[in-house]
């Protein structure tokens, strides 16, 4: 008999090694290799050509029905999810811990099973107590949802084929489950890839909903093998600081709609609250025109979101050497921006430290948000504010170019609802708001004249 060969799996990225070390050689982590049992394999070559069975193939204009979405009871849940949960769909959100997944759960199965509807939620890493002291404290206590606490998916395979299937089936979490047909402990690579194929597989035959919960690593990425990625249809971060209010929902990817839609919700006593309109959540405070501060409208998705960029500037004895700090955005660019500034406008940054914050936690990736960076900057080093109820957006260029960015209707249109009087950005997007005042820059040097006019 040929001896098993032995293999170890990476537990942060799935990759193979045939022998132990202790760091994995793709991605770099510590410790993350277990050993696996590999899968029975075929020591003689098989003739597949025959002995299946016929497939039916199908035209792509065939007249198909199409799915009838499900709301969860929250606008913003539904919005990320392009219009509310398929029947048959599995959703996999990710999440920091404690940063509210359960609760955002907890309340859309408590609406969904009040319309009616049979609503399962199994909890892997809770007790059923705590589960109902939460719905205790969220006012959902009386919503007719199946709890149970079970990390066994065949015993919870078995419980749900003895009657109907429910409309929606959450699995708090799934590196928590284990199937005792796969050796290794729950949470390894073997285990969260053989228990979410036979939860989906339930989903898809049965036609219900399915959402599972996912651990995440330190980094942010959701924990387990990247094929559970694959292997769902929609893949949801529910993203923000515990230190702030507000929480974002994003969809990394969605078979069944538009992946760059958000939801934004703010955590109070008795839950999560949807906000409706985000930039006034992001805007508060701005009583004043104060130095280094602009605002970006930011667009995620086709929702307009009006955001505060700071900045600080500060002064340094000769010899010192200058610091860059950055919460919520990208350092390099940050980088990349000083520079133009400095060989382009002929501003010096090289004896100062900056500092730029994105105001209430918000996390911006947008090119278009280079123009207000700079302006910003600018302001902060001349100490002078900005224009009264401006709004600023536009890409810069290395040769110091305000370039034209996507979306600028929809970006002047929401400014100009807001109040917002003066808008720059790049030059040939007009406004065409009612009493908003377009002002379009063609290079950084015009921002720089924009600050030093505005005494």
């Amino acid at each position: 008999m040929a001896k098993t060969k032995r293999r170890y799996v990476c537990q942060e990225c799935g990759s193979v090694s045939h022998r132990w070390q202790g760091q994995c050689a793709d991605c770099g982590q510590w410790n993350t290799l277990i050993e696996d049992v590999p899968a029975t394999v075929f020591s003689q070559k098989h003739d597949l050509s025959s002995g299946g069975r016929a497939v039916a193939f199908e035209p792509l204009n065939a007249p198909t029905k199409l799915p009838v979405r499900k709301s969860t009871g929250l606008a913003e849940f539904d919005r990320a999810l392009g219009g509310g949960l398929v029947p048959g769909s599995a959703v996999l959100l990710g999440g920091d811990p404690g940063i509210g997944k359960s609760t955002l759960l907890l309340q859309c199965a408590a609406t969904i099973a009040r319309g009616g509807n049979d609503v399962v939620y199994v909890s892997g890493e809770e007790a059923a107590g705590q589960v109902r002291l939460r719905a205790s404290r969220m006012g959902v206590a009386d919503a007719p949802i199946r709890l149970a606490s079970e990390t066994s998916v065949r015993d919870i395979l078995t419980t749900l084929g003895q009657g109907e299937p429910p409309a929606l089936l959450v699995i708090d979490s799934i590196q928590t489950m284990h199937s005792d047909t796969i050796e290794g402990a729950p949470g390894t690579v073997s285990q969260v890839r053989g228990c979410a194929l036979e939860l989906i597989r339930y989903a898809k035959e049965s036609g219900c909903a399915l959402v599972l919960v996912g651990h995440v690593t330190k980094d942010g990425t959701i924990a387990g093998p990247r094929v559970l990625e694959h292997m769902v249809d929609v893949v949801m971060s529910f993203e923000g600081e515990r230190s702030h209010q507000y929480r974002i929902l994003r969809a990394l990817k969605n078979r069944f709609g538009a992946v760059d839609e958000i939801g934004v919700f703010a955590m109070a006593t008795e839950g999560l609250e949807e906000v409706a309109n985000p930039s006034l959540l992001f805007l508060s405070g701005r009583e004043t025109p104060l130095a280094g501060s602009a605002v970006f409208p930011a667009l995620e998705g086709t929702r307009p979101v009006l955001v505060e960029i700071q900045a600080l500037i500060v002064r340094l004895q000769s010899g010192a050497t200058p610091r860059r700090a950055v919460v919520g955005w990208d350092s390099g660019r940050l980088a990349m921006l000083l520079a133009v500034l400095e060989s382009r406008c002929g501003l010096n940054f090289s004896s100062a430290e900056v500092y730029l914050n994105i105001a209430g936690g918000y996390r911006l990736t947008d090119p278009a948000a280079d123009l207000a960076v700079a302006a910003a900057l600018v302001s902060a080093l001349a100490d002078r504010p900005l224009p009264d109820k401006s709004a600023w957006f536009g890409e810069v260029s290395l040769a110091g170019e305000i370039r034209p960015v996507a979306h600028a209707p929809l970006r002047l249109r929401e400014a100009a609802k807001l109040g917002f009087a003066r808008l720059y950005g790049p030059a040939g997007a007009a406004s065409g708001e009612r009493g908003a005042d377009y002002r379009g820059l063609a290079a950084l040097a015009n921002v720089v004249d924009q600050v030093m006019g505005n005494a």
